[in-house]
């Protein structure tokens, strides 16, 4: 499976941001933070320790996602093509051929999300059971992914656009 995550400049530019604070300045005061609570004695009882530990694993996790993010990245704009789906396109798929039972969605990193909350689209990642079955095909086409609960659903790709906020 491809582990390449598409994202814009801006969103890169944003998710860089976030890694170089919470890996630099961002743990060195969580680090300070513990220190402090180890000082003030009984770590058994101490919930401001275990607090602050809790944050402290929180953003090791926060810090691992984002380097896997980032050093899997294709940044780049939206290409202006609609003929075919890949990483930036707004899809509009039609569940077993049934256009009244659509959904539209970006295909792209969830961290967009994070970064724009105005968003109000679903964001598939090209890894994702149906961002993965519709990648590379053309609007017409009909395919099948498996859902994680087993079932095959079978959709119909409608129309592609490339994707503006």
């Amino acid at each position: 499976m491809d582990n390449t995550i598409w994202l814009t400049h801006d969103a890169y530019a944003r998710l860089r941001q976030e890694y170089d604070y919470i890996s630099g300045e961002g743990r060195e005061i969580i680090s300070k933070r513990i220190g402090q609570a180890r000082d003030e004695g009984d770590l058994s009882e101490n919930a401001g320790y275990h607090a602050a530990r809790e944050e402290q694993g929180q953003n090791e996790l926060r810090i691992r996602r984002l380097k896997t993010i980032l050093d899997n990245a294709q940044v780049g704009e939206v290409g202006q093509s609609n003929d075919v789906v890949r990483p930036g396109s707004t899809v509009t798929i039609a569940f077993d051929g049934d256009e009244d039972d659509t959904d539209t969605f970006l295909l792209g990193a969830r961290e967009l999300l994070s970064l724009d909350n105005s968003l109000d689209i679903s964001v598939y990642s090209p890894q994702s059971p149906v961002g993965a079955a519709v990648l590379g095909h053309k609007a017409g086409d009909d395919v099948t992914y498996t859902a994680p609960n087993g079932r095959e659903i079978a959709i119909t790709i409608l129309s592609i656009k490339g994707f503006s906020a």
